[in-house]
């Protein structure tokens, strides 16, 4: 039954998403930055988390997951740093899954060759 939530949830926000570029006339890459600030702010206000619990993987997978990442990130690092941490802490946290986004995406260009356009 979890996985089904997740699938759900999940499968809400990007119809959310794709609602809202359908409806406005935001780019993806504006759509994009508002979910990852959403997820952001949701991690301040303290319900990211227990939205999280209860949805599972349907919360975490999108962009919104990413914001709420970079924000715990943000504020552990400040905790241990200080001021600093604002502009060290987001990289920290979220470090491997850029990587890895970063080597796959060459990895892909090589497999693939793409031509800009």
């Amino acid at each position: 039954m979890d996985y089904v939530i997740a699938f759900v949830v999940g499968g809400l926000i990007c119809a959310a998403a794709q609602i809202v570029l359908d409806n406005t006339k935001l780019q993806p890459g504006n759509v994009m930055v508002i979910l990852v600030c959403l997820g952001a702010v949701l991690g301040f206000a303290g319900v990211y988390e227990p939205f999280k619990e209860w949805a599972g993987s349907g919360a975490s997978v999108p962009l919104l997951g990413f914001g709420n990442t970079l924000f715990q990130g943000i504020k552990e690092d400040i905790a241990k740093n200080g001021f600093v941490g604002v502009f060290t802490g987001g990289f920290t946290a979220a470090a491997a899954g850029i990587s890895g986004a970063l080597i796959m995406g060459y990895i892909a260009s090589v497999i693939f060759n793409p031509k800009m356009k």
